[in-house]
Order: structure tokens, then sequence, then C-alpha cells
């Protein structure tokens, strides 16, 4: 059983998201944030699921050498990816606003990795979303963009917001991946690791 496989574990999670924090609080497991900094730049060769398992195992790296025997470490990523292209966090409103933009009236795909690390295995996992939005108007997005925290999202929105309730008119796969943390796909993981 899920709840059971994690009781001999002080969990820790590096990540500042706050629908992460949400999610696991969802699933009763009881965990520590742990801040850090870090340069998220990859090569620029990498696509999909590469790009976020790359960021997500980088995350991990400094804080793996330092786990003690019963500590879990959890660090994640997502993007949106369009049009062969990542989408991440834009870096001011201007941008969120073309983001959103490009995204209305199509289709795009949010990916998620998540990487789970004790002092001896580490495992990383990635979840692919689809995301369909309606067409939206210049007025809603300037809307959305002015009143609601775009620039800690990947592509610039998020799902569970305004624009989400507005603009997106079906979704294939898991919806809480699109939140940034596939809580099934890590729940069927974690289950299944010999942890």
């Amino acid at each position: 059983m899920f709840f059971k496989k994690l009781e001999k574990y002080n969990v820790l999670l590096a990540s500042g998201s706050k629908r992460r924090h949400e999610l696991l609080n969802g699933l009763n497991v009881d965990f520590k944030l742990i801040s850090q900094e870090i340069d998220e730049s990859y090569p620029k060769e990498l696509i999909k699921h590469e790009i976020t398992d790359y960021l997500a195992i980088k995350k991990s790296d400094h804080l793996k050498k330092f786990l003690k025997k019963n500590e879990l470490l959890i660090t994640a990523d997502t993007i949106v990816w369009f049009n062969s292209c990542p989408l991440e966090k834009p870096k001011n409103k201007n941008e969120a606003i073309k983001m959103i933009k490009l995204l209305r009236n199509n289709s795009h795909e949010v990916i998620s990795s998540v990487c789970i690390s004790t002092n001896k295995i580490q495992k990383i996992i990635s979840e692919t979303t689809k995301v369909y939005f309606n067409e939206l108007s210049d007025d809603d997005i300037t809307y959305y963009t002015s009143n609601y925290d775009v620039l800690d999202r990947a592509g610039s929105y998020g799902i569970q917001d305004y624009i989400g309730h507005l603009g997106v008119s079906k979704i294939e796969g898991c919806y809480n991946n699109v939140l940034g943390f596939p809580t099934s796909l890590f729940c069927k993981t974690i289950n299944k690791m010999k942890l």
C-alpha cells in the first residue's frame, strides 16, 4: 500500500512549486521542503521528456550525495511542448501574453518528470498530458496575465486558474501532471520500488 511505503523515510521535496506541495499533501505524504538555486539550462539538442528528465536529475545531483539512510528526495520539472519547442516559465508579462496567444485555439503537451532518490537508488519517471485550448480573446489573456501569477508557470498558465476554466476544452491524460506532478504514476512507481 502506498501510504505505508514511505513511513520509514524522511521525505525531502526540493521544489518551490505550490502545486507540488498541495499534491503531495493530498497524498498524505509528510515531507520537508528543501530550497536550492539551480541553473536550469540544458543541452539544446534535448527534446520533450529528455529535457524534464535532465532537469529533474540535475536538481537532485547536489543533494543526493548528502542523503542519509532514511531520507528520500523528490525533485521534478515541467515544460509545455508546443510546435516542436519547449515553452518554459516566461521572463515577463509580455512574454506570457505571447505564449498564451500561441497556445489558444490549439493543442500542446505538458510534460513532467519526477526524480526519486535515496542514498542507494535513483528512479526517473515522466508523464505527458495533451491539453486543448479554445479560442481566447486578447482581453481575456490580458486580464489573466495581469491578475494571476503567470511568471512561475511553464507555458505561462495554470490549468486550475481563470484561463484554465475559460480556455481548456479538454485534456488527454493525467490532470495532476498539468499541475506539475503526475501523482498516479508517482504512487505506482513508489509501490514498485524496493524501498
